[in-house]
């Protein structure tokens, strides 16, 4: 009996802001490669991560979510990204928040070339409280793009996701794997460790505090009883430091204490974990300031 060919290819995650993208990757991957929280526009890179099976490699590109209503040199780069990558890859994950349906929605399916390699994910149906309803919701949907394929999933409850990923499967190119077996992204742990911090920056005063603040890790020593990792938080204006802070410095021991357990967590080493708070002044504005601190 013939064995199968290997399938390996690049799948972008594709969608408007905090419809479950980075969600749904660490769901298909099996592990947290992206962040979440509830505000918009969390995720800020390109972010590959990697899900290998016997006759197959997909590498999952997550995107930031593609922004209609603001301008500013950070949106405008992170739209680029969305777009870059919809010319860059194999299958497309055009993904829609269940009942859920908006002009930043219609703007992206814009942008939309190839039915023959695109996919519509209807995210969070385990929230939606009449099932009757999915249906017309998905019709109009693809009464407006000739999608190859749709598929509803639930992240969360792991549901359908199979199913997707077989579909994903069908779509792939013969090719060589392009990663080890085992890897789970192509970004380096530290920048991985400056996400899980920004997210819980995010989690904690994203209400409160701005757009305007990224992580850098500026030491990283690493042996094998464990790692010491310096990182500072970057924010623009110095009424932000309170805010990061919190009363007797509340805030930033419970967002360096979250993030030290998840980093430890992906490491399955002993962390040590200092964060600090620096003010620049109008970073996110300038796309030299961008590039510097590893925008793309």
């Amino acid at each position: 009996m013939t064995e199968a060919a290997f399938r390996c290819g690049f799948v972008a995650v594709v969608g408007r802001p905090n419809v479950g993208k980075s969600t749904l990757t660490n769901a298909l991957i099996g592990s947290k490669i992206s962040i979440v929280s509830r505000k918009a526009q969390t995720t800020r890179h390109r972010i590959n991560g990697v899900l290998t099976r016997d006759h197959e490699q997909f590498v999952f590109v997550d995107t930031p979510g593609f922004q209609t209503r603001h301008g500013g040199a950070m949106n405008k780069m992170m739209n680029r990204v969305v777009t870059q990558t919809l010319a860059d890859v194999d299958v497309v994950l055009f993904v829609v928040e269940a009942g859920k349906w908006s002009p930043g929605d219609a703007k992206l399916l814009q942008l939309l070339h190839n039915p023959t390699r695109t996919i519509l994910v209807i995210t969070k149906i385990d929230q939606i409280k009449n099932r009757d309803t999915l249906y017309p919701f998905v019709q109009s949907i693809a009464a407006q793009f000739a999608f190859d394929a749709v598929v509803p999933v639930s992240a969360n409850k792991r549901h359908q996701l199979d199913q997707l990923l077989d579909e994903i499967s069908k779509r792939l190119p013969e090719n060589e794997p392009y990663f080890e077996a085992d890897t789970l992204t192509d970004r380096p742990m530290r920048f991985i460790a400056s996400e899980l911090i920004r997210e819980k920056i995010f989690r904690l005063v994203g209400d409160e505090l701005p757009y305007g603040c990224t992580v850098v890790i500026e030491q990283w020593d690493e042996t094998p009883k464990g790692v010491a990792i310096a990182a500072c938080v970057i924010v623009e204006r110095e009424s932000h430091r309170p805010i990061l802070l919190g009363v007797g410095g509340s805030h930033m021991k419970r967002i360096a204490s979250e993030a030290r357990q998840d980093i430890a967590k992906l490491l399955d080493l002993p962390v040590h974990l200092e964060v600090y708070i620096k003010v620049r002044k109008g970073w996110a504005e300038k796309e030299s300031s961008l590039r510097d601190l590893g925008y793309e």
